[in-house]
């Protein structure tokens, strides 16, 4: 009970000695008073007793801590009653990791003291995207759950399974702590090689600015303010500090900018993260246009820009541009600009003192924003419970996140009465391949990876194995049925292992990293010469894919049934095996076009990408050659037929969708149809609507709604959509405005962007969005 009390009233505090004593508890967690020797629950409890007293003089003596006002209003007076060296301190995060970790401070990526005169509390800053990351394992009993990678949320196509996922994220971060998860990442994929997809939400602004921004909301329900990042273009990893991404204005805003402001309209993230890379020449983080005009002006975000770390490249040229808060620049940037230079371009009159003091303002309305004032972090033990409750999110989210890429002749589910199964490959024996670098998640209440020694072991590794057997998983599912192992080195044994048994099932991976780009589409060590054999040994097989994304796929006549497993996290072996036998219905959909190749790409050829390339990158990546026409649209521009469509998603059982209907009512464009459900097993289909703009328009089709449905076997259900005006509209660069066009729209329901389905006409008048 007092446990519960500590979380609603926690940092409450108004003197210097009652934060002394809570400071105490947060130190000693359930050990007891050094002075004393008094349990430290119940002296927390006999704290709390009093706050109510210091609670009603709060606002007379800290007027904003008036929980009544405003969060601008109470940061306005916060930032009125500090000093200079007060706002310096707010300016600039230190790293807390290695030699210069600040003494208090938890192991993560970034640390701001607490001002306790002002009861302005720490920042406490730990990555990432896919779980809270413990670097080393150096914060001793934290573990946390490791959710599935950024596309596999995207494939569930579900706003509420996207927001339960940023919700365990920011649970688990508050009781390990932190307040600030640096997640929300919505950066666009362009190209399949690019490292870091594993951590985005696909190819389409909508559907991941819908995502992350649901996201992000999780996040903050929870007190834990979330970034956005990486703004702006930050789409490849190769040269990712220096290169700079060439587009046109129209097109930015059409395709990675749209993403980034759904997001924000949705999610209302604290904190907007600026990128490495520059964009039109200009590094992001001096982006006076992207920062000041577009997303503070234009867009009337209120909330605060923090550099990635390392992405500051000066002081004055930063503030002005927009830049907010440099991040750990004592270790990553060539200065700590944002003290001693910053300081003396605002004595000179540089940077203007209100610029500076909008810069702290920022900063405090984001952190009162999100409730942290009233609800700081606090370490909590751990909690079984919430541990449970954590995979229980990640199972889900794994299972509905899986796409049914292929299932030629019902191949799957497999059968409860299947005598004998191979399962071959992937360290399927001991878990599931995660996505490298800063977003990592290295320990669970499982323990850390399965597998060691898989290079790399150093950065962007190491190479993480999630302790979640599918092999083990198989084994519970199907305990009547011999299931073996090879680990698919030597190919003639697992050819023949495949040859014996009635299905052969061979797990693929395909390991991705920050900070570096994959050289090509295909499998590495070998693993398409795996396949191949073992689907000459038995034509019944089965390929479990578990990669950054799309891959090329030179077996695929061979092979009737494939299942697309992205980085399930550290339920995934359980997800798979579900899937895999019908417990639970395959109903993920692409949300990226997957290639037959790279020449169906806009850049076919990249110099630099991979490990030690044998070319050095390009200082400029040409993105004008798509433009806006990102994945699908580009597909559709170029009259390319993919392997596998935007959208694309199997099911064990079948939907029909009739009745379309498209009308206009104000500035609301609403679709309606039925779905029903014409199968014998319970299962969720993803109708999707798509506009074809008129005719001659450089953008052939935009995704503008769709809905996630459940339905029984045999069930019908109505559903009505509202669509998003602002893809049926252009961006005008000249006014700084949104317009639709007058004219005929035509509007696709379907199941993929490929998908005719069907077609119903719309007129709409010129108007204006914004």
């Amino acid at each position: 009970m007092c446990r519960s009390a500590l979380a609603r009233e926690r940092f409450r505090s108004e003197s210097r000695s009652r934060a002394s004593a809570l400071l105490q508890v947060h130190l000693l967690g359930e050990g007891h008073s050094m002075e004393t020797g008094f349990p430290m629950r119940m002296l927390a409890c006999a704290l709390l007793a009093a706050m109510p007293a210091f609670a009603q003089d709060a606002p007379a003596t800290q007027p904003w801590m008036d929980v009544t006002k405003s969060p601008d209003e109470r940061a306005a007076l916060l930032v009125a009653a500090m000093t200079q060296d007060e706002k310096f301190a707010l300016i600039r995060s230190r790293f807390a990791i290695g030699e210069k970790k600040p003494a208090e401070a938890l192991v993560a990526a970034g640390y701001v003291a607490p001002i306790p005169r002002l009861g302005i509390p720490s920042q406490g800053l730990v990555d990432a995207g896919l779980g809270v990351t413990n670097p080393g394992g150096a914060r001793e009993g934290d573990h946390a759950t490791a959710m599935p990678s950024g596309p596999m949320t995207a494939s569930t196509w579900s706003r509420e399974i996207a927001f339960k996922g940023g919700e365990t994220m920011g649970r688990e971060a508050w009781r390990q702590g932190f307040n600030v998860l640096l997640a929300g990442s919505v950066n666009l994929q362009r190209d399949p090689r690019n490292g870091r997809n594993f951590e985005y939400a696909g190819e389409d602004p909508l559907l991941a600015g819908t995502l992350v921004g649901e996201s992000i909301r999780g996040v903050q329900s929870q007190h834990v303010l979330s970034t956005m990042k990486h703004y702006a273009l930050n789409d490849m990893e190769t040269a990712r500090n220096f290169h700079s991404a060439e587009i046109g204005d129209r097109a930015m805003h059409e395709s990675d900018l749209l993403a980034f402001r759904i997001a924000i309209d949705i999610g209302q993230p604290g904190s907007v993260m600026c990128s490495y890379n520059r964009i039109n020449g200009t590094y992001g983080c001096e982006h006076e246009e992207l920062l000041n005009n577009v997303l503070k002006r234009d867009w009337r975000y209120p909330g605060y820009v923090m550099s990635d770390w390392g992405g500051v490249h000066s002081a004055s040229k930063a503030a002005n541009a927009g830049l907010d808060q440099q991040s750990a620049g004592e270790v990553f940037d060539k200065a700590v600009y944002f003290d001693v230079p910053l300081r003396m371009a605002v004595g000179a009159g540089t940077v203007p003192q209100a610029r500076l003091d909008d810069m702290v303002h920022r900063i405090l309305r984001s952190f009162i924003a999100v409730g942290a004032f009233e609800h700081a972090p606090q370490r909590q033990p751990v909690d079984d419970a919430l541990d449970a409750i954590g995979f229980d999110v990640a199972q889900r989210t794994a299972e509905a996140g899986a796409v049914l890429l292929r299932n030629e002749n019902a191949t799957l589910p497999l059968a409860k009465t299947v005598r004998r199964v191979a399962v071959i490959g992937g360290h399927a024996d001991k878990g599931v391949i995660a996505g490298g670098g800063s977003s990592m998640v290295g320990w669970t209440s499982r323990g850390t990876s399965a597998v060691d020694g898989i290079q790399p072991t150093t950065w962007p590794g190491p190479v993480m194995i999630q302790p979640s057997s599918p092999l083990m998983a198989l084994r519970d599912a199907l305990p009547e049925t011999r299931i073996d192992y090879a680990d698919g080195r030597d190919r003639v044994a697992a050819a023949r292992l495949a040859r014996e048994a009635d299905v052969a099932i061979v797990f693929a991976t395909q390991w991705a990293a920050e900070s570096v780009d994959l050289p090509d589409m295909r499998l590495p060590d070998g693993q398409d010469t795996l396949i191949a054999a073992v689907a000459a040994a038995n034509p019944r097989n089965v390929v479990v894919l578990q990669t950054n994304g799309p891959i090329e796929m030179p077996w695929i006549d061979r092979v009737p049934a494939v299942l697309q497993a992205w980085y399930p996290g550290i339920r995934g072996g359980e997800a798979i095996a579900q899937l895999l036998t019908g417990a639970v219905n395959p109903s993920g959909h692409l949300p990226v076009s997957w290639p037959v190749d790279v020449s169906q790409l806009p850049r076919p050829s990249i110099p630099g990408l991979g490990f030690n390339p044998a070319q050095k990158p390009d200082d400029t990546i040409d993105y004008d050659i798509e433009g806006a026409n990102v994945g699908y649209r580009w597909f559709a521009a170029k009259g390319l037929t993919p392997r596998y469509a935007f959208g694309h998603g199997l099911s064990y059982t079948t939907f029909a969708m009739s009745d379309l209907a498209v009308r206009s009512e104000g500035e609301r464009i609403v679709a309606s149809f039925r779905v029903r459900n014409t199968g014998e097993r319970a299962g969720a289909t993803v109708p999707q609507l798509y506009v074809h703009l008129p005719e001659g328009h450089a953008t052939p089709l935009r995704l503008v709604g769709w809905q996630r449905v459940e339905l029984q076997p045999g069930e019908s259900r109505d559903v009505e959509v509202e669509l998003a005006p602002r893809l049926f509209a252009d961006y005008d660069p000249d006014d700084r405005s949104w317009r639709i066009a007058a004219g005929d729209y035509r509007v696709v329901l379907g199941r993929s962007a490929h998908d005719a389905g069907t077609q119903v006409s719309l007129t709409l008048q010129a108007r204006r969005l914004d």
